[in-house]
């Protein structure tokens, strides 16, 4: 039935793959309303805001049945048409309802109805006066004495969340400093921060360019304006930054806007600090640590025009752009770039069809590219640009691999590498130790009858977090405290077994007494602004060892670092995961970078209890890229990405036979559809089966073209929702799965 009438087809963030029709506003002209524009409206026996997508005129809802709008939100739209289109392939491709994709689209702000506005703000800094006091002399004001120098090491002014990272209830004694006349308030039109000139009004010069980074500058340069993927393939400290800044230089020239991803909050500041010394401007900064006024700044200013250069990390792919110039992905292998529940979108991936959909050039930086990224090169999507060597007078490290089979070892420490560690430390140099295992120990032991401390949850024993005497689980982040005695036979010989980051971090203490350690992990790094004071610490030199996880490997410049450990490289060696060796190989080039940065000639130690290792071999001797092709021969052999493309429906559910008995009709329906190019592995239980009180299980959808596989997918799903019983799980899809646990 077809009613010609005026309708508003409106995306609602909900988890049904449809559109809903409702009739206009009386108050609004229908000719008016143009897509984009936000529409409140009922839904259910709630209101909720959604994103007009069309003005139809007609719709198969009975008019009987037809809601009318409640209110529309703007008055011109807030997503540009690319970003409609964009949100509309997005769904297509991800197979996930459109209404939920805008909404990850807007920040919190706006999805509950905020205009979009810069509020005014206010940053501090310190008057002339104040510029004279020499917070060492205020010896009985203590806190005011810690404030002034904050003030002091920051002359452009720091405002109340930058406050808050460098100190504690400043709010009293900074109201203490202006009545003293030592500091005044200044007011500022946007949270973002803003570059600001050094003590010698001239900004941070370019570096001179060896011949690669500018081949690369040009190559670039040249195709502002149109459609090109780069990959950017530099070896860790070739300048691949500096590339970046050059290219920003000359998208800023054409009066154009920079789009910057990065995988991960802890790059964001160096990055943000290095782009303000280089460039006077308005940066727009948006990841999860800042606060949602500060996000909606960030995003109207990138949406303005006001910003040039926007920074940020997984979602701000979908950032607003008034004059798009060029996008660029840094750490373009990085896994942190797929989202992992809801909306499972590649924010790489993404970007890469932005760039297409709009027609800018966008850059894929790596020093250890993923394979599908030189896939992509091999059949000529992509265009490779090589750094091969590191800029300036920085020589590569040194990379062995110490055999710790039949040796002692203290803490998972063998003698060789602490002899190492203190040769390094009397010369006045950094160490850095990597071990990408948080906590104290991961498991907890009764040495009389063998009771494990597991969580009841999850498929995992609990890790002991020694220092804030609680056992933890990684997975769904249970915690209760720290057994005195064992449960089942009530001894008190309970024994921590493994390693993790605070159990080398003591260890260390007592092989090195008087050196500073800074431990970098989740844990350490919990609090706000607690990674800024730790990396501060490391990158002043005060910390002469530099103890962490993932988040210290990545992407940092330590330039008195020239000693890197990685205490277990066989994590990575031996795991169900296919991808698992590509990742080892990223990591331990990605660790290996950060030492000999400057002139100072860096080692590389990978302890280890598989040395002959052929995997490990091949990179060692014959580097990352040689590796890749054997990888990449392997893959093509096995049929696994990127030689084929897969989907991963999971199912989960509070009763064991729930998620089976989904997943097996599902693969009933799909097997009906007779697809040819289509192959349906599983079900199975998941790797960890029980996670967060929850049973898993998967059906894994294969195919070599892609368009089969989209084929299937939209076929398929609408088929889920009938499913008997489909109510008793939480199922999901996920296209182009990287985890699979």
């Amino acid at each position: 039935m077809s009613n010609h009438i005026t309708i508003l087809r409106v995306a609602v963030p909900s988890p049904l793959y449809c559109n809903f029709d409702y009739l206009p506003p009386a108050e609004y002209n229908p000719a008016t309303l143009l897509p984009g524009v936000r529409v409140r409206v009922p839904f259910g026996k709630t209101k909720t805001i959604g994103i007009l997508v069309e003005v139809v005129l007609h719709t198969t809802v009975e008019h009987s049945r037809l809601k009318t709008a409640l209110e529309v939100l703007d008055k011109q739209p807030l997503l540009s048409t690319d970003l409609l289109q964009l949100a509309q392939w997005a769904s297509n491709y991800y197979h996930h309802p459109l209404g939920e994709v805008f909404a990850s689209m807007l920040p919190t702000l706006l999805r509950s109805g905020k205009t979009p506005e810069i509020k005014r703000l206010y940053h501090w800094v310190l008057t002339p006066q104040g510029t004279t006091i020499a917070p060492e002399t205020l010896t009985r004001a203590p806190r005011q004495a810690a404030l002034m120098a904050v003030l002091s090491a920051h002359p452009e002014g720091l405002n109340s969340t930058q406050l808050s990272q460098h100190t504690d209830n400043w709010q009293g004694t900074l109201r203490t400093l202006i009545n003293k006349g030592w500091a005044h308030t200044v007011q500022t039109a946007s949270h973002s921060p803003r570059a600001t000139a050094p003590a010698n009004n001239a900004n941070e010069q370019r570096l001179a360019l060896n011949t690669p980074q500018q081949e690369a500058v040009t190559a670039i340069g040249d195709a502002l304006g149109n459609f090109r993927s780069f990959l950017l393939d530099g070896v860790t400290g070739s300048g691949k930054t500096e590339v970046y800044l050059q290219i920003i230089e000359k998208t800023l020239a054409c009066g154009l806007q920079a789009l910057v991803l990065v995988p991960e909050i802890g790059l964001t500041p160096q990055l943000i600090e290095r782009f303000q010394r280089r460039f006077n401007l308005p940066l727009a900064v948006l990841h999860s640590g800042i606060s949602d006024r500060e996000r909606l700044s960030a995003w109207v200013m990138a949406r303005s025009g006001q910003a040039s250069i926007i920074i940020g990390t997984r979602s701000a792919v979908f950032t607003p752009l008034h004059d798009p110039g060029v996008i660029i992905i840094d750490e373009e292998h990085d896994t942190s770039f797929k989202q992992q529940d809801g909306f499972r979108y590649s924010a790489r991936d993404v970007a890469v069809m932005r760039a297409h959909q709009i027609n800018i050039p966008v850059i894929l930086g790596s020093a250890t590219p993923s394979l599908e990224s030189l896939h992509n090169v091999n059949s000529g999507r992509y265009h490779s640009l090589k750094l091969p060597e590191r800029a300036g007078n920085a020589m590569r490290p040194s990379i062995e691999t110490l055999d710790v089979r039949h040796q002692p070892m203290d803490n998972n420490l063998s003698q060789p590498l602490l002899t190492l560690i203190a040769r390094h430390l009397a010369q006045h140099n950094q160490v850095l130790l990597f071990l990408n295992r948080r906590g104290y120990a991961p498991t907890l032991l009764c040495h009389d009858c063998g009771w494990v401390a597991e969580c009841r949850r999850c498929d995992a024993h609990l890790t002991l977090h020694q220092g804030s005497r609680l056992l933890q689980c990684h997975h769904c982040g249970t915690q209760r405290p720290l057994d005195k005695q064992c449960p089942a036979c009530k001894s008190a010989d309970l024994r921590a077994l493994g390693h993790g980051t605070e159990r080398i971090e003591d260890a260390l203490k007592i092989k090195f007494p008087g050196t500073l350690i800074t431990r970098i992990d989740r844990d350490s790094t919990r609090h706000k602004g607690a990674l800024q004071i730790l990396l501060d610490s490391a990158h002043s030199g005060a910390s002469q060892i530099l103890l962490g996880t993932q988040m210290l490997a990545k992407g940092h410049h330590f330039p008195d670092v020239t000693l890197a450990g990685i205490l277990d490289t066989d994590q990575g060696l031996f795991s169900n995961d296919f991808r698992a060796s590509e990742r080892m190989a990223q990591l331990i080039v990605q660790v290996a970078g950060r030492a000999g940065r400057a002139e100072k000639p860096g080692q590389v130690v990978l302890q280890t209890h598989h040395p002959d290792h052929p995997l490990l071999q091949l990179l060692l001797t014959q580097g990352y890229h040689r590796f890749a092709d054997a990888a990449l021969q392997e893959r093509c052999e096995a049929g696994l990405p990127p030689y084929t493309t897969l989907a991963l429906l999971r199912a989960e559910a509070s009763h064991r036979e729930y998620p089976q008995q989904f997943l097996n009709q599902a693969r009933d329906i799909a097997q009906s559809l007779n697809l040819v190019g289509v192959e349906l592995l599983g079900p199975v239980p998941a790797p960890m089966e029980k996670r967060a009180g929850y049973y898993r299980a998967h059906l894994l959808v294969q195919a070599t073209r892609r368009s089969d596989l989209h084929h299937l997918l939209s076929l398929w799903l609408p088929g889920l929702k009938k499913i008997p019983g489909q109510r008793k799980v939480r199922w999901s899809l996920d296209v182009d799965p990287t985890e699979m646990i």
